[in-house]
């Protein structure tokens, strides 16, 4: 590509705050449930990048599609990509199109088609880097590229953006599509790979959950991820996840306490599976336990009856009873999950659509 950024360039990352910061200082922003992207576009050839610097273009040719209709021949875009649903979005049906069969992808495409929401311009269409511009400068140039090319587009959406607290405070507590708000200087260049312009606050959730079973780390027979366990009403222990985010000296201190109980019952529902083409040795080999310890973890998402992403360990709550960590303690993140399920039918994704469109519009004319 002759853009002056090429793929490999790493999008600006967020620092986790406990509160919206405040002032005139900030620019604020949904965090959208999706997949973070950059996309580029020189003349004919179009990339879509993720977060991770892995290529997503052939798992959205949707969104390809749209970019290729753009008038514009050139220009770096960075966004989120979503699939809306009937009451939000779906983050399970964004993850069903990481698939290796084209023909799937295809198939999906059709009937969960995906959407790119943009929040910033770094390239323009003359291919201009904006990187070293404010973000005050780099968002108004966003707003005019999107009112001359996004128009009746339904694949590439502007994202909406507010300087209003109030407004970012109902977004914070919307819970349809979104893990927060994101909150950037305004006065700041595009850091690259960096958290130093922006940050983003989630919602918290918390549970107790059973050990039900372990995982040695890859190296040293210590501790590497301790695997959680909910119980069901008909008395089930069903593998919900799992948790790792202690430190070496914590490792050392509870790998004794645990493998006293090795050899218990462990699971009695659905256990660990097994390995997957993103294992290791460690993540796919696990001791089961008797289910004695509980922990408090905090999650972000609970979906497909597990949490997303591993958990963050809170504390141990030796005074619970293992009995009492039941799935009703996920109950309003699991209805959450529910309303994000994949549309049944087109008018459902265009109703979505059009809440998007219409709280683009409504927050570009308050700002």
């Amino acid at each position: 590509m002759t853009l002056p950024i090429k793929p490999g360039y790493l999008p600006m990352e967020a620092r986790v705050v406990a509160a919206l910061p405040t002032g005139a200082d900030w620019q604020y922003e949904p965090k959208w449930d999706g997949f973070r992207c950059l996309a580029f576009r020189d003349g004919d050839r179009i990339e879509l990048r993720s977060k991770s610097d892995q290529s997503l273009t052939r798992y959205f040719p949707e969104i390809v599609a749209t970019l290729h209709r753009l008038r514009a021949k050139r220009f770096v875009l960075d966004g989120e990509i979503v699939v809306p649903s009937a009451d939000g979005l779906s983050f399970d049906a964004l993850l069903q199109r990481i698939h290796p069969a084209q023909s799937r992808i295809d198939k999906l495409s059709n009937e969960t088609p995906a959407v790119f929401l943009v929040f910033d311009l770094l390239v323009d269409t003359r291919g201009t880097d904006l990187t070293g511009k404010p973000l005050a400068d780099r968002r108004e140039r966003l707003d005019a590229f999107a009112a001359a090319q996004l128009k009746g587009q339904r694949g590439v959406i502007l994202s909406p953006a507010t300087r209003r607290i109030a407004e970012a405070r109902k977004w914070l507590a919307a819970r349809e599509g979104t893990d927060g708000v994101m909150a950037k200087r305004l006065d700041a260049p595009y850091a690259t790979g960096e958290r130093t312009a922006m940050v983003k606050i989630k919602r918290k959730r918390t549970a107790d959950c059973v050990v039900g079973g372990f995982r040695y780390a890859t190296r040293g027979k210590v501790v590497g991820s301790l695997l959680l366990g909910l119980y069901d009403d008909d008395g089930l222990l069903h593998h919900v996840g799992f948790t790792s985010s202690f430190t070496a000296e914590e490792r050392k201190r509870i790998t004794p306490m645990v493998e006293k109980l090795a050899g218990g019952e462990g699971f009695t529902g659905r256990a660990p599976g097994g390995p997957s083409r993103w294992s290791t040795k460690r993540s796919s080999e696990w001791v089961s336990l008797a289910p004695k310890l509980v922990v408090e973890v905090e999650y972000d998402h609970f979906t497909g009856g597990r949490f997303r992403h591993g958990t963050k360990f809170m504390r141990w709550r030796p005074e619970k009873a293992p009995s009492q960590c039941t799935l009703s303690q996920v109950a309003e993140a699991r209805r959450e999950a529910a309303r994000r399920a994949p549309p049944k039918t087109a008018a459902t994704r265009r109703t979505t659509r059009r809440r998007i469109h219409a709280g683009s519009d409504s927050a570009t004319r308050r700002r």
